[in-house]
């Protein structure tokens, strides 16, 4: 997480230990909603004055940053995704050109549901988690005999806040479990909360979650997760789903006051069919045809 552009960390500038919501994990401290402009501190090389006039005006929800320099180490944007030819969209890309100029890196999760005042705390602090685990464990070749492999930060198992047992680093497992009290209440016709992720050829990868609410009618969400030189520690695209879980919970959570938009079961397999048919864009291949089928 150390930035890595030429000059790049010169160009950083340090950020007080100062401000509501600002926390510590995984010895980094982060930080609550900051400028571009108030994290470098002149413009870098290769970016226009429009540019630069433009992206420092853009916020992150979140900066981790040293805990003995203060220095930014990670910026976290949490935010639906900007629609195509938006100026929303251009001022997040002069806001990355910038970032990239200088080798900060940046974690871009894109959902129309979650919301960094909500969950962006909670999602920092298993990320840093997630990516200080991850720096811990040795790394194993694909060609090495090992008889007990190193255990990813994602499929460690332990006791869940329900009392199960299962994967206490899932960030869907409060929604599977508030699922299955749903269903044995009747209010969702299924109680299994569903899944598929893939990761696209320029790296993003996305994550869609959905679960049955009434008989064919399903309440569908989709995550982006989007790593700009930096990674979480889990797989991205397993992230993305997880997200989507997690958002799928959120909204169960508001079912007795507020009726979800539910897609059709019908409608939800063609939508999964022609992410399939976009195989050849994806960086692996499309692991989820059994979804495909009637």
């Amino acid at each position: 997480m150390t930035p890595t552009a030429t000059d790049g960390a010169s160009r950083l500038r340090s950020v007080p230990c100062v401000g509501v919501g600002s926390f510590t994990r995984a010895g980094q401290v982060v930080h609550g909603r900051r400028r571009l402009g108030e994290l470098v501190a002149r413009r870098p090389e290769g970016i226009t004055g429009h540019q630069w006039s433009s992206a420092t005006r853009e916020e992150f929800d979140h900066v981790v940053c040293a805990v003995d320099s203060g220095l930014p180490r990670l910026a976290v944007s949490i935010a639906p995704t900007a629609p195509t030819g938006s100026p929303r969209l251009r001022a997040e890309r002069m806001r990355d050109a910038v970032c990239a100029a200088i080798g900060l890196p940046v974690l871009r999760i894109e959902s129309p549901t979650l919301r960094a005042v909500d969950h962006g705390r909670p999602i920092v602090a298993y990320v840093l988690d997630a990516h200080d685990y991850a720096a811990a464990v040795p790394v194993v070749g694909p060609d090495a005999e090992v008889l007990d492999p190193p255990v990813g930060f994602r499929d460690i198992v332990g006791r869940l806040p329900d009392g199960r047992r299962g994967h206490v680093n899932d960030l869907g497992a409060l929604a599977r479990a508030d699922a299955v009290a749903a269903y044995v209440s009747r209010r969702l016709a299924d109680p299994i909360v569903r899944g598929l992720h893939v990761r696209w050829g320029d790296g993003a990868a996305e994550g869609w979650s959905w679960i049955e609410v009434r008989p064919g009618r399903c309440l569908v969400e989709r995550v982006i997760v989007r790593e700009h030189r930096f990674r979480c520690g889990v797989d991205a695209a397993r992230f993305a789903e997880d997200l989507a879980a997690l958002a799928v919970g959120e909204r169960l959570r508001a079912l007795e006051t507020d009726e979800p938009a539910l897609v059709d079961r019908s409608a939800l397999r063609r939508q999964i069919r022609a992410l399939r048919e976009r195989r050849d864009e994806l960086a692996d291949d499309f692991a989820f045809d059994h979804l495909c089928a009637d």
